[in-house]
């Protein structure tokens, strides 16, 4: 097992208030583990923390010798008045060449999009564009903040195949972060449910059956994964962009943007 960052009771206070509360975990190359919980769960103090940029914890963090993570955030803020496409943008991050660039592009199938402009870019491309300039790095850990948000139904099928397709081809390690877990599924090895404490932790099929991930994400849900992992198994693509009726989670992640 090559494990790529190791947590030993970190605990994490903020104002006397234990945002993190003893987690322990193991993060191995050629494995995609998700980390889910509800709003305010501490699922982005625990993604700081993996990315050194939260330094006050208590507990112990090893991480792998010259670990190179490649980080995938979940908005990008630009300056709208600034006029800056794709390959300007991926420009700014190092000093690559624009074979390096396109082939990038390439791997996350976005090459057509080399001169488009990023502030005109639909959710689903300016992900692949951000996974894009993660891969630049050829990182052993890929860590993806809410990759889906803002991404119709279709398009995150295709975004978590894309991750599984990556995981492979680099052999590296993929740690994402989402507030639901209908789409991820068909794609996850571990999934860690996060509410301050890890509630519970193990393969999907056992996680959405635990009394502490229905009692937090409900059984509605638990309906709505059956029905995604029916569709994702038989490749039916339907669904583009409609929310399932009854899919609460679903509906609230397409309020955050619609575009095609």
């Amino acid at each position: 097992m090559d494990t790529l960052i190791q947590l030993d009771a970190v605990s994490v206070e903020f104002d006397g208030r234990k945002v993190l509360d003893n987690i322990s975990l193991d993060i191995q190359r050629g494995r995609i583990t998700t980390l889910i919980g509800p709003n305010g769960a501490g699922k982005s103090t625990l993604v700081k923390v993996l990315l050194g940029l939260q330094n006050k914890y208590q507990g112990k963090m090893s991480r792998k010798n010259k670990l190179r993570i490649g980080y995938v955030p979940q908005k990008l803020k630009l300056n709208d008045s600034l006029p800056l496409n794709v390959e300007r943008f991926l420009k700014l991050t190092g000093k690559y060449s624009p074979q390096e660039i396109l082939e990038a592009l390439r791997l996350v199938g976005a090459e057509h999009l080399l001169k488009n402009n990023m502030h005109q870019l639909s959710g689903g491309e300016n992900q692949r564009v951000l996974i894009a300039k993660a891969l630049l790095k050829r990182p052993d850990l890929l860590v993806l903040d809410e990759p889906a948000q803002g991404v119709d139904v279709q398009g995150q099928i295709d975004l978590y195949d894309l991750i599984d397709t990556l995981r492979h081809r680099f052999g590296c390690g993929v740690f994402m972060v989402s507030h639901d877990l209908h789409l991820v599924m068909a794609k996850t090895d571990d999934v860690i449910c996060l509410h301050h404490h890890i509630c519970c932790s193990g393969a999907p099929a056992d996680i959405k059956q635990h009394p502490s991930y229905i009692a937090l994400f409900g059984t509605a849900v638990q309906e709505s994964l059956a029905f995604y992992h029916h569709q994702h198994e038989h490749h039916h693509h339907d669904l583009a962009g409609q929310p399932v009726p009854g899919d609460v989670h679903d509906c609230s992640n397409h309020k955050h943007g619609h575009h095609q």
